[in-house]
Order: structure tokens, then C-alpha cells, then sequence
């Protein structure tokens, strides 16, 4: 058999026995890599001669650098270099101001990057002293809905209007029979990745190289092109794997600025690992929100008025709006509808992206409201939302290309028990337990974006994905494989993919739950058009083999006449002890609608991971700024609790069948993000069922709990 008749072989046999690769679960390529050791992050990739450097925070809240004294640190053994504000490689102005490190004296927040010590070894980094001298200034790093510096944006992040109002809200909710006006508070929040941020930069011939810790190397090597004055072919970036972003690595982070520059200046390669408790000041977190809901409805439990208005934090150096208050244009037929965003600059660090930016928060103080408005209604909190059904997006008029939330709610009703709940709140109790159940929805937009692939067929009979993706720990290499075998129609194994490096293929980072859509959308294209090539090729392959690519610009695109978003409904139960405000969720489940499942392994461990996320979210997650010293007092994992296995007990994630012909060629939608939205709230929704409190401010911490149960005389 020729090379040519092995390949076309492969396909027919893929046709005959996998069934099709598309949605099995199919377990992830790199899974023995990562259990074993073997694959290699940004820190570890053996380059001869790499020193180590340690950056030096702000020990300002707000202030200049006056003077920097180096002495100390050089006199230290094996320190090479200190790059200061005063004598740094100095570069083009960014694009986002974060990223202009160590070139002016200006701190503009504490833990500000001041100071960059190089050392042949990381201890000796670390142990060279730099002593730097500030002239300070009055600092302002409280947020409050009264403060005299809030202001109404242009644009809420994602371009998003930051202010939509349809009716008149004001006067329906004056004149609505059942009216529900409330307040909640979601605090500062930090991405916490595993793998925290880190680079490692070398200059070669006029070229530089970089390994980083992204979400998206393509943003990187622009980056560091404008900030150098390179062209961005002199410029290559990659990013193999990946343990975790969360939103965090979205966007180039000084690290890898810092490291670039240690590498100019020593002509060594250079590693940047950012330390745990240095990341909550500058790889951005979720800026706290002060929500206002005004719920007005009928005494059938229809909503006449929904208004939904936040107030959030920005720093000084750079907008970054929380666009909380977008769900409620989403969600639910009122109306007279108006949503608000407002923030105030202050002296605190840059917020950016984080899981589920503004749909988590913004869900969260939703869902919770409409549980109170069930409440005083006397009605079942499912059918309040089932009675609240839209026939069209609220805010835009455009039509649903699918929306199955009624149908989750359905399903995730049968699946939890909900029929047999007794509505009553303090009405379940064991010893000095308190048990109580709830309920809230989700949702998440469908968002893609333009990419490029290509897939070879090789003599041998295999084939190879060549895409410039990100594997953050989704799965991403493994889907990817799925695409292109369903596309060629051949067995799994015979597909490898090539990710992660700008010497690939062009593609969009991982981010927004975009990324297999965007990606997929490529592969299946260039899949399609090797199968086509190979169907009408005779004889052996040619050495190289034959390869297709494809470039979805101007088909693959966010807008759309359709409004496209993923559905989900969240049910908990909890136990709440009356001794020590302890509250313990025993069950979590989650029920979606997010198109296509392209792999049910990762989906569910995606789905089930954002569940965990949300959890963190509701009960032990939360950082606090505090006003005198200008900072977060939870830097680390023994200050910020993520929750632990002992946390996630009886944990499940359901899916159903949708087919939506208005989304990509695989019908997918995105998964990574919708299984955070709906669980805080649920979780919260469940304590107040099981207590009769009402508690508005997040995490449900015990002291919180206690206070609230004392404040009843439980």
C-alpha cells in the first residue's frame, strides 16, 4: 500500500469505527505528561547560563521613588544586576499602562514594581536588599456607593454601553403590586492559578524569545514588540503549557516585561517568577461590586420593573469597569429595564479579568434578588423564573439562536428532588443543623473570534493541527484532535496537535469561553479541505505530505443578528450549624445548555470546576482592602481560602442536547466560565432557605452566619 493509499485508508477507517470523535470522552493528550513531571512550564525549560531575578514591591501606597540604593544588593554573592526606575532599558509607551514598569518613579499603588534584583540564583536574588526611598502621598483606597469620585463611564468592559434603559423603571416600580429594593456586596477577588506568573526571556541575534505563562502568546509577542521597537517577526513567544489564568494571563503581565529587560541588560537569559503574595497587586483581580436591585412585579410574579445598578473600583492608571449589571439585559422579560454601571478611581491596584467577569458578580446579585421577590410573592423560586420568560433578548430585541434555561430549571428540578421541598424557611432542622435548598440560573454569551490552523497529512498516515491555541489546563490539545478527526474522518490517534507557540498558525487567546469555538471553527476548515485534497490525490504522498489551512476573518466574528448565549440552572443544599455558623454544602447540581458538547470528559470537568469556583465564591473567597496600610490583607493561600477537596462533597453536572445552527461549524458554545455564574448565588439562596436570613454580603463567612443566626435567637 502506497503513502497516499495509507492515508485515505485512515480516513475510511475513521468513518467505519470511531463513530465520530466529536463528543466522546476522549481522555486529555498531555494528561501523562502533567501527572508524570515531564511537561514543562514557563520556569523550567533548561536554557545555559539563565540567571533569576526577584522584583522589588512598593512599600508605598501612593508616592514618587526618590532615591534607590543598590549597594547592599550588589555586594551580595552572585547578584549580577538591579534595574531601577532611574537606569532601566527604557521602552515605547504601552498600549496598557500596567505594563510600563520601572520607567518613571511614580507608584501608583502599593506593591508596584520598583526594583528588579538578577542574581545567578534565585536565593541570591532574593536576598539582595534594595532600599528605596519614597516621598508619599494621601492615599484613597476605600470603595463606597456615595464616593465623591464615582463616576458613569462610556463603556463598561467588552464594549458594553455602560448605561440601557427601556420604559420608565422608576415609576413601574412605584406602582408595581409586589416590590423588592435590595443591596449586595461582592468583595475584591483574586485568580489564584496554580501556576503563578512567570517568564523566561533571551536575546538571540536581535531576536527574543520568551517562555510565559499565557493565556494568549499572540497578545505577548505584540506587546513586547511595540514596547521594544521590534517588528513581531523578531519577536517569538510560547507558551507550551499552562497551569491555570483564570482571566489573569488574558494579557501580557509585567513579568514578562521585567524579564525581557533583565535579559537586554545582562545579555543572560532570564526568569521572572512572580512570588504567590505579590500577585493580588499586579496580574489584576475582580474589583469589588456594590449592587442595587429594584425588583417590581405583579401579583402574578411578573416582572414590571428590573433595575440593576453597580458600583465598582478602578485604579488611576487604567479603566477596568466590571460589567455586572449586563446579565440583567439578558435574563428576564421586564418591561421597563435599566442597568447602571459606575466606578471611582483610587489608589489601588489595576482589576481586570476573572472568571466569568460580570456575569458571576452580576448573577449573583440577580439570582438573589429574584429569590427575595419569590419570597415575598409566596411563589416557588423556579416557576418565578419560568413566569419570567422572554421571548426575545431584553435589551437588544434580537431573537435567541437557542435558549433551553426553562428546560435546565425543568431537568435540574427532577434531577435535584425540588418538587418535594417544603418552601418554608426554617423548616428542616437536625440537632443544631439548619438544612435548607436553592435555586438560581446562568448564563454566558457566546463570544469567537477569527483564527488560522493547519492540518497535514503525513506519508505515514497520520496527521498533524498545527494552531497557535493555549492549553490552560482545559483540554484544549484533546478537543482540538477531536475536530480535526472528525473533519478528516479518521481515528483519534492518528491526529496529533501542535499549540501554544507564535511559530504556529495565528490564533486568538483563551479567554471569554472563546477559545475552542474560535479554534475549532479553524481546524474543522482546514480539515475539510485536506479531505477534500486527499480525496482526489493518487499515488504516495510527497515527502512533506500535504497540508490545508484556513483563516476564518470575516466569518467568524462575536456579532451576530442572533442573540447567542449558554443557559445553566444551579440547585444546592446546605447545612447550616446554629453553634458555629458553619455552612457545609452537601450537593451541588448543574444542568446546561451550551450547544454541542465537543468532549464530555472535559466538559464536565470544566462545568464542575466553575461549580467548585463558585462555591469558593459564596463561602470562603473574599480579600479586604485595607484603608490605612493601601493593600490586600489576603495575599496568599493561607490568608485567601480556595476551597479544598473536603469542601466539594456531592458535586454533578448534566447537560442537555442542543442543536443551534447559528453558532460555528461544530455547534458549540462555550463552557468554561457558565458553571462559576449561577453557584454563589444558589449556594446563598439555599442558607437563607435553611435559616430565614437574608445574608447580602459575600463570603458567607461563620462570623457572618453566626451574626445573622444570633441577630434571630436561633
Amino acid at each position: 500500500m502506497t503513502s497516499g493509499e495509507q492515508a485515505q485508508a485512515g480516513r475510511r477507517e475513521g468513518r467505519e469505527t470511531s463513530g465520530g470523535s466529536v463528543g466522546a470522552p476522549a481522555e486529555r493528550r498531555e494528561g501523562r505528561e502533567k501527572v508524570t513531571g515531564a511537561a514543562r512550564y514557563a520556569a523550567e525549560y533548561p536554557v545555559p547560563g539563565r540567571a533569576q531575578a526577584w522584583p522589588v514591591p512598593a512599600a508605598v501606597a501612593r508616592g514618587r521613588v526618590s532615591g534607590v540604593d543598590t549597594a547592599a544588593a550588589l555586594a551580595v554573592p552572585g547578584v549580577l544586576d538591579v534595574l531601577t526606575p532611574g537606569d532601566a532599558p527604557r521602552l515605547a509607551e504601552p498600549d496598557d499602562p500596567t505594563l510600563a514598569v520601572l520607567q518613571d518613579p511614580r507608584v501608583p499603588h502599593r506593591g508596584w514594581f520598583v526594583a528588579l534584583v538578577v542574581a545567578e540564583t534565585l536565593e541570591a536574588a532574593r536576598a539582595g536588599a534594595v532600599r528605596v526611598r519614597y516621598d508619599t502621598e494621601e492615599h484613597d483606597v476605600v470603595l463606597g456607593a456615595s464616593h465623591p469620585g464615582v463616576y458613569v463611564p462610556e463603556e463598561a468592559n467588552g464594549g458594553h454601553p455602560a448605561v440601557r434603559e427601556q420604559g420608565d423603571p422608576d415609576g413601574a416600580f412605584g406602582s408595581s403590586a409586589v416590590r423588592v429594593d435590595v443591596a449586595y456586596r461582592v468583595p475584591p477577588l483574586h485568580n489564584h492559578p496554580m501556576e503563578p506568573h512567570t517568564s523566561t526571556a533571551r536575546w538571540e541575534d536581535g531576536r527574543l524569545v520568551v517562555h510565559t505563562s499565557s493565556q494568549g502568546t499572540g497578545a505577548v509577542r505584540t506587546a513586547l514588540a511595540a514596547l521594544f521597537g521590534l517588528p513581531e517577526d523578531r519577536v517569538v513567544v510560547h507558551a507550551e503549557h499552562v497551569g491555570g489564568g483564570f482571566g489573569s494571563k488574558g494579557t501580557p503581565r509585567p513579568d514578562v516585561v521585567l524579564a525581557a529587560m533583565a535579559a537586554r541588560r545582562t545579555g543572560r537569559a532570564v526568569t521572572v517568577a512572580l512570588p504567590r503574595r505579590h500577585l493580588a497587586a499586579v496580574v489584576g483581580h475582580r474589583a469589588p461590586t456594590l449592587h442595587r436591585l429594584r425588583l417590581g412585579a405583579g401579583a402574578d410574579g411578573r416582572l414590571e420593573s428590573l433595575t440593576h445598578e453597580v458600583t465598582t473600583h478602578t485604579s488611576r492608571i487604567k479603566e477596568f469597569v466590571e460589567q455586572a449589571a449586563v446579565p440583567a439585559r439578558v435574563m428576564y422579560a421586564a418591561p421597563h429595564l435599566r442597568t447602571v454601571h459606575r466606578v471611582a478611581a483610587l489608589d489601588v491596584p489595576s482589576p481586570s479579568w476573572m472568571r466569568a467577569p460580570g456575569e458571576a458578580p452580576g448573577m449573583y446579585a440577580l439570582e438573589s434578588a429574584l429569590d427575595e421577590l419569590a419570597t415575598e410573592l409566596g411563589m416557588d423560586p423556579v416557576e418565578l423564573r419560568v413566569r419570567n420568560e422572554p421571548d426575545v433578548e431584553p435589551d437588544s430585541g434580537k431573537p435567541f439562536s437557542s435558549r433551553q434555561l426553562v428546560a435546565c430549571l425543568r431537568e435540574g428540578a427532577r434531577r435535584f428532588g425540588w418538587d418535594g421541598r417544603d418552601p418554608r424557611p426554617r423548616s428542616r432542622r437536625d440537632g443544631p443543623l439548619l438544612r435548607g435548598t436553592g435555586v438560581a440560573a446562568a448564563t454566558y454569551p457566546v463570544m469567537v473570534g477569527p483564527s488560522t490552523a493547519a492540518v497535514r497529512a503525513r506519508p505515514d498516515g497520520t496527521f498533524l493541527v498545527r494552531i497557535n491555541a493555549t492549553d490552560i489546563g482545559t483540554g484544549a490539545r484533546t478537543v482540538l484532535a477531536q475536530i480535526g478527526a472528525d473533519a478528516l474522518g479518521v481515528p483519534l490517534e492518528r491526529v496529533a496537535v501542535e499549540v501554544g507557540s507564535t511559530e504556529l498558525p495565528s490564533a486568538p487567546l483563551a479567554g471569554g469561553s472563546s477559545g475552542t469555538a474560535s479554534w475549532g471553527w479553524a481546524v474543522h476548515e482546514a480539515g475539510t479541505r485536506l479531505a477534500r485534497q486527499l480525496a482526489g490525490h493518487t499515488g504516495p504522498l510527497p515527502g512533506p505530505g500535504l497540508e490545508a489551512r484556513a483563516d476564518t476573518k470575516g466569518v467568524a466574528r462575536t456579532e451576530s443578528d442572533w442573540a447567542r448565549h449558554a443557559f445553566g440552572a444551579h440547585f444546592a443544599e446546605v447545612s447550616v450549624d446554629t453553634v458555629t455558623g458553619e455552612v457545609r454544602v452537601g450537593r451541588l447540581l448543574g444542568v446546561y445548555a451550551a450547544g454541542r458538547i465537543l468532549n464530555a470528559r472535559t466538559a464536565r470537568s470544566q462545568f464542575v470546576g466553575g461549580m467548585t469556583m463558585g462555591l469558593g465564591m459564596a463561602l470562603t473567597e473574599g480579600s479586604t482592602m485595607d484603608a490605612a496600610f493601601g493593600d490586600f490583607a489576603e495575599s496568599d493561600l493561607a490568608s485567601y481560602h480556595v476551597p479544598a477537596h473536603a469542601d466539594v462533597t456531592g458535586i454533578e453536572a448534566h447537560w442537555l442536547d442542543e442543536d443551534d445552527p447559528h453558532l460555528n461549524p461544530m455547534g458549540s458554545k462555550g463552557i468554561g466560565e457558565i458553571g462559576i455564574v449561577g453557584t454563589a448565588a444558589a449556594i446563598g439562596n439555599a442558607v437563607h432557605h435553611a435559616t430565614g436570613i437574608r445574608l447580602r454580603a459575600l463570603p458567607l463567612t461563620p462570623d457572618r452566619v453566626l451574626a445573622g443566626l444570633l441577630g434571630t435567637g436561633a
